[in-house]
């Protein structure tokens, strides 16, 4: 596919895919553990979870067998110290920039549907600079439902104004491309993202696996 063919837009996830966040992820969950009198975790430990949130950043830190209450307590302190740092190491991928710019050259809008709150997703957005360059910014409490439900990206074709059958959906987790099938999407899984040991991409049934941005530059502005 390329932008003669059949794309009329390309959506993509946050973190992990346009952006790599791991950085500040890893380093507000090693403040928290701090705070707690706990050993910090390797960089390398933590990168490959932060793709699913807080809560699992959480119980690699602290473990899965704690209360309600702690648990909730972890989270929010997590999160307010991510908060402070939200764009002190965060960058977009590199070759993204690019692919981006290609496309708004050629009049494909883009936009963002992520997980991530919209309290953190539209700081983040605009200190990366790509506020007033993303056609649409769905973040995981825009809706009622977040992905793997198809409805937010269903939302952000209607906001581009394209039918779903024209997107491509480009995720590095498999709520992301099931959510992307679901709605009727071209599907891409970015394998440069947080992917845990253990879990192959392959196995998601995505449209296509992109191994690096430049991969994702080619099968859209390069290939049929």
């Amino acid at each position: 596919m390329n932008i003669g063919s059949g794309l009329r837009a390309l959506l993509l996830d946050l973190d992990g895919t346009l952006a790599d966040t791991a950085p500040d992820m890893a380093g507000a969950l090693n403040a928290l553990l701090k705070e707690e009198d706990r050993e910090t975790l390797p960089y390398a430990d933590i990168r490959p979870w932060v793709s699913h949130g807080a809560w699992a950043l959480v119980r690699l830190g602290f473990g899965t067998s704690l209360e309600e209450s702690r648990r909730n307590d972890l989270r929010e302190r997590f999160l307010a110290h991510y908060e402070i740092g939200l764009c002190r190491e965060t960058r977009v991928f590199d070759g993204l920039d690019s692919l981006l710019s290609r496309l708004e050259s050629a009049g494909i809008p883009w936009g963002i549907v992520t997980n991530k709150p919209g309290w953190l997703t539209d700081p983040l957005v605009a200190a990366l600079g790509l506020a007033s360059r993303a056609g649409t910014v769905v973040s995981g409490d825009t809706l009622q439902r977040a992905k793997p439900h198809p409805d937010p990206l269903l939302h952000a074709a209607g906001v581009l104004g394209r039918r779903p059958d024209t997107c491509i959906y480009v995720g590095d987790a498999s709520r992301d491309i099931e959510a992307g099938r679901a709605a009727g999407m071209t599907t891409v899984a970015a394998t440069w993202g947080y992917i845990p040991a253990g879990e192959d991409p392959g196995e998601w049934d995505a449209d296509h696996l992109a191994e690096g941005p430049e991969d994702l530059f080619s099968l859209l502005l390069g290939a049929e």
